[in-house]
C-alpha cells in the first residue's frame, strides 16, 4: 500500500463511519418515531421476538415517554452526526444508548446483533477519531473557569 493510499483512507474512514452511524440513526429514529405516533404500523418480525423481547419493547412503549425520548435523540444525534456538528458531543449522547442497542440484540433479540455491533464498531471507531475532544473529561482533578 503507497503512502497517499493510506492518508486516503486515513482521512475518509471517519467520513464514512459518520455518515453510516448517522443513517442508521435516522432512519431508526424516524421508522420508531412514526410508529410511536401511530403513524406507521409495527412491522412483523421474522422470526418473531421472545417474550422478554417482547416484554421490553411494550415497557418502552407504555411509559409513555422513554421510547419517543430515544427516538427524538437518535434523530437528534443523526442531525449532528450528518451535518458534522458537534460530532464529539453527539457521539457521548448517543453512547449510552448504543450500550442498550447491543444488549438488547445479545440477549433478548439476537437476529439483529449483526447490525448492533456495526453499530457499535462505528460508534467506538468515531470515539477513537475524536479522542482528542474527550481529554478534559478524563482530568482526575478538573477545576471549574
Amino acid at each position: 500500500m503507497n503512502p497517499t493510499s493510506k492518508s486516503a483512507v486515513a482521512r475518509y474512514l471517519p467520513v464514512v463511519a459518520r455518515v453510516l452511524l448517522g443513517l442508521v440513526f435516522l432512519g431508526s429514529g424516524v421508522t420508531g418515531m412514526l410508529m410511536a405516533l401511530g403513524v406507521m404500523p409495527m412491522p412483523a418480525q421474522n422470526p418473531p421476538p421472545s417474550a422478554a423481547a417482547t416484554a421490553f419493547m411494550t415497557g418502552l412503549m407504555k411509559s409513555g415517554y422513554l421510547f419517543q425520548l430515544l427516538k427524538a435523540t437518535e434523530i437528534v444525534v443523526a442531525v449532528l452526526l450528518l451535518s458534522n456538528r458537534f460530532v464529539p458531543l453527539a457521539l457521548i449522547v448517543i453512547a449510552p444508548i448504543v450500550v442498550n442497542i447491543f444488549g438488547v440484540h445479545a440477549f433478548l433479540m439476537p437476529s439483529g446483533l449483526p447490525v448492533a455491533l456495526a453499530v457499535v464498531v462505528m460508534e467506538a471507531y468515531l470515539g477513537w477519531a475524536y479522542r482528542s475532544s474527550y481529554r478534559a473529561l478524563f482530568l482526575p482533578r478538573a477545576q471549574p473557569e
